[in-house]
Formats: structure tokens, C-alpha cells, sequence
């Protein structure tokens, strides 16, 4: 669901412009929940965006917490943000800030077939500028999880 955004002048509006920020983010950090105990963690991500509809890729070990806490509660939300720089001034509360972010919510999925989680880590792989077709050895791809994020919704804001 879409909320409405305060700071309307500030709302990264349409899809192409919210994947070009989410283009210049490095990490995403993925927040969960469970037992309504929060928990969030920054991920490396790769994402496809095909009709309308995003995806985000992670990959994790095949075991720990945050696993655990997906196995409970599929639903996530995501924030990514980028080109942070700090504006001082001279007064305490005139500082601010220079910054472009997207947020979103979605439902996670580990993905087991192999041909789908080598699609996935090729996204991955793309969003870092790794060029040509990544090779994943056998072992790798065994003793990896990856995950898929269908997004529901995304916003953005920024400050420039």
C-alpha cells in the first residue's frame, strides 16, 4: 500500500526514476519482523524490473537469523538511500541534508531452482558492474540462499 507523502516537493515520483536512485545504492537494508521484534540488516542486492513489477535479489549463508525470521513473517520492507551529504550551517537546527532514497514493502521467496537463483545472482552481479556471464561453481551455488523480494510498493524522496 502507497502512503501519502508529507513533503510532496521532495517525492521521487514514476518507476524509471525510482530504479535510477535505487542504480546508485550500494546496499539496501532489509527490515523484518517477527514476534513483534524488529530486525534489520544491510544486504548487497540486484534487481529486474519487467513490466511493471520489481524484484530485488539477495543472498545470504544458508543459515541464521534472518532466515529464521523470514521463515515466520515473509513480509519485508526495504530502504535504500544514496548521494547523502551532510549541510551544516551555523545554527544547530538549520542543518540538514542532500540525499535521494526509495523504501518499499514486498513478500520474500528463497528461490531453490537453479536456473532461477543463477538468474538472480547474474542480477546481482549486473548491479555491481560486474560485465560479461559470471561462472558460479557448483559448491557456490549449493552453499549460497538466495532470495527474491516481489515488491508490492515503493516510494522515493529526495533532496538535491
Amino acid at each position: 500500500m502507497n502512503r501519502e507523502m508529507r513533503r510532496k516537493d521532495r517525492e521521487i515520483t514514476g518507476l524509471q526514476n525510482l530504479l535510477e536512485v535505487l542504480d546508485r545504492c550500494d546496499v539496501i537494508r532489509l527490515g523484518l519482523c517477527a514476534d513483534h521484534q524488529p530486525y534489520i540488516v544491510p544486504m548487497n542486492f540486484g534487481y529486474r524490473a519487467e513490466k511493471g513489477k520489481v524484484s530485488l535479489f539477495l543472498h545470504c549463508a544458508p543459515v541464521g537469523k534472518k532466515l529464521d525470521i523470514i521463515a515466520r513473517n515473509p513480509k519485508v520492507c526495504f530502504e535504500g538511500e544514496c548521494s547523502y551529504k551532510t549541510l551544516g550551517a551555523e545554527k544547530a537546527c538549520s542543518y540538514s541534508a542532500e540525499f535521494q532514497s526509495v523504501m518499499g514493502e514486498g513478500e520474500i521467496v528463497l528461490l531453490t531452482d537453479e536456473t532461477q537463483k543463477i538468474s538472480a545472482l547474474d542480477a546481482l552481479m549486473a548491479h555491481y558492474g560486474f560485465v560479461g556471464k559470471p561462472e558460479y561453481s557448483p559448491r557456490a551455488l549449493a552453499g549460497i540462499t538466495v532470495l527474491k523480494l516481489s515488491v508490492s510498493s515503493m516510494t522515493g524522496k529526495r533532496r538535491v
